[in-house]
């Protein structure tokens, strides 16, 4: 039974880093930094855990980072190639979705990203099994 006390724990206090991290992402959307927003939505993403809970909060956060970019060329030319990965396989969420506005901004990253990373970054975000977004 203590396992299930340290789960939770253990899912509130992600949850609160997920909080913390989306209020420092608002701030940073207000001063006119979507990339910089994009670059703090992606970092320690996805979280550690395989709760429910925790991926969606995740997403709606990195999502509303993805929504905030206009130049995706100029987001390219700030985002260090370690992000894109993760920002494949949240692409890949965002597609899923079935949500017009949502889908269009990510078909029209997914392409650039896709120029810049080539096809092992798709493949490498759909073979990863370990961090699920």
């Amino acid at each position: 039974m203590a396992g299930a006390v340290e789960d939770v724990d253990n899912v509130e206090a992600i949850i609160a880093r997920i909080e913390h991290k989306s209020r420092k992402i608002e701030t940073l959307l207000k001063q006119s930094k979507p990339v910089e927003a994009l670059k703090m939505a992606l970092e320690g993403s996805p979280p550690k855990t395989k709760d429910e809970r925790c991926k969606s909060a995740n997403w709606i956060v990195v999502h509303r980072a993805i929504m905030a970019i206009k130049d995706v060329d100029g987001m390219f030319s700030s985002l260090d190639p370690e992000y894109y990965d993760i920002l494949m396989k949240y692409l890949y969420r965002g597609l899923a979705t079935g949500d017009r506005p949502t889908c269009d901004q990510c078909l029209k990253i997914h392409e650039r990203l896709t120029e810049r990373a080539g096809l092992g970054c798709i493949l490498r975000s759909l073979a990863d099994t370990v961090n699920i977004v």
